[in-house]
């Protein structure tokens, strides 16, 4: 009866650590199964990165991976991962877009102009590769001095320089062309009596007050990598109007401010209407 009543307190026992191994095999079961599912992702990852990087075909990749129940998915995965990597390439080359063309055997490097924020006009150059680099293709303007820059930053040894020299440029350009749309826009009684293509030189003809003579402003911008001018110069029938303290400060404010900005400033302090 004693061993008897033993077996009976060692059976509870027993059973609730049969129950407590039971669910850990369980879970390392499932443990094991997600374990081989994620492996079975990185895998088809891999295998989706490569084919795209070896330029693969739609029909190409699906056929790939027919078999799997979730081949969009991982498709879209593996797209997240390239657009990543190339993101991550695009801040360490400094921000230009670079594709490959004709199989690797040229490059298209596409440069972005911005003034204050805003983006403005893109650009772009096909440049070959082999025997050794050479911009074959490009839609930079003409007045931008490409060639002298290709010579001056020596593309072959220096193309990072090249790029950002050139990018210094463009910029500039924009720069300046964007500020003269804004003066059309914002100074109606300003009369844009001169520009030129490369908005380097820019002549308004300015109204001081009614009754007083007109103003002809010259800004020349020598610096082609500078949005802001070389220097101004003034015209009018006063010819002490120039020389006055008020118009010397105007001068002094043309040179180092926007032209924009500079037109505003004196139309608020009452120099211009």
């Amino acid at each position: 009866m004693e061993i008897r009543a033993r077996s009976r307190k060692v059976q509870p026992h027993q059973r609730g650590r049969v129950k407590q191994l039971e669910a850990e095999a369980e879970e390392l079961r499932l443990q094991r199964k997600r374990l081989k599912a994620e492996n079975q992702t990185l895998e088809t990852l891999k295998k989706l990165r490569t084919s795209m990087n070896k330029q693969c075909t739609d029909e190409e990749v699906m056929q790939m991976e027919e078999d799997s129940e979730d081949s969009q998915l991982l498709q879209l995965m593996a797209r997240h991962t390239q657009l990543t990597d190339l993101l991550q390439a695009h801040h360490l080359i400094g921000g230009y877009d670079i594709i490959k063309t004709r199989q690797g055997k040229g490059v298209c490097v596409s440069v972005a102009t911005n003034y204050e924020g805003v983006y403005l006009d893109t650009y772009n150059l096909e440049i070959d590769l082999k025997p050794k680099l050479r911009i074959s293709r490009h839609n930079i303007p003409p007045f931008i001095p490409l060639n002298s820059l290709t010579e001056q930053c020596n593309l072959q040894s220096h193309f990072r320089v090249f790029l950002d020299t050139l990018s210094c440029h463009l910029n500039a350009f924009t720069g300046r062309k964007q500020q003269l749309k804004l003066v059309k826009e914002q100074q109606k009684s300003v009369e844009v009596m001169e520009s030129n293509v490369l908005c380097s030189l820019l002549v308004l003809m300015l109204t001081v007050s009614k009754g007083k003579p007109l103003v002809l402003c010259t800004l020349e911008y020598a610096d082609h990598t500078s949005c802001l001018p070389t220097r101004v110069h003034f015209e009018c029938e006063d010819k002490q109007l120039p020389d006055s303290p008020e118009w010397k400060k105007n001068c002094s404010l043309l040179i180092k401010t926007p032209v924009h900005k500079a037109l505003m400033t004196m139309k608020t302090m009452g120099h211009i209407v």
